[in-house]
């Protein structure tokens, strides 16, 4: 009975140290990339801003050759959805919608994962000149993880495990625009 007793001490105070811990530790996360690209910055956003382009460079979208991909609204203006589905679980089911656009600069879009798990994140690709034929893109991807699950954000290592593929996606961008 006392052993029993002992292992609930000890299993109340692990999880209130957990709980605790979690309470203190941040809760939201950024990850951004980016990439010179040899071409004009206006030829580059004009080819980001529309999401049906996004998925010829994005990892994501490379990952299942099956995946199953809806738009809808006008294409790379406010409002347009890309919406997919794949049986692939770093792919699951989601969307993305523009939600803003400065022109020739920065394209801002909300992202809406319904499976594996039903979340939510920002993100946003922009364009900045170098010089005329040369520009710096950026992508980046920010996100909320709520309490007490944000215990686990340092074990994600969101910024190696997101911005990965980010660096792939932009290099994916770099060939595509390059060989125009």
């Amino acid at each position: 009975m006392i052993f029993i007793k002992r292992i609930l001490v000890i299993l109340i105070l692990f999880i209130s140290i957990v709980l605790i811990t979690a309470y203190f530790m941040p809760k939201e996360y950024s990850v951004e990339r980016e990439i010179t690209i040899n071409k004009p910055a206006d030829s580059i956003f004009k080819y980001v801003r529309s999401l049906k382009n996004q998925n010829e460079f994005s990892i994501w979208a490379n990952m299942d050759p099956k995946m199953k991909v809806h738009y809808r609204g006008i294409d790379g203006m406010i409002g347009s959805v890309c919406s997919w589905e794949s049986d692939v679980k770093e792919v699951g089911v989601g969307e993305q919608e523009i939600t803003k656009i400065t022109e020739n600069r920065r394209l801002d879009f909300a992202l809406r994962f319904k499976k594996p798990l039903d979340d939510t994140a920002v993100g946003f690709m922009s364009t900045e000149p170098i010089s005329e034929n040369q520009t710096k893109v950026k992508w980046g991807i920010s996100g909320t993880i709520p309490y007490p699950t944000n215990i686990m954000l340092p074990l994600l290592r969101m910024d190696q495990m997101i911005g990965n593929d980010l660096q792939k996606g932009l290099e994916n961008l770099k060939d595509k625009m390059e060989k125009k």
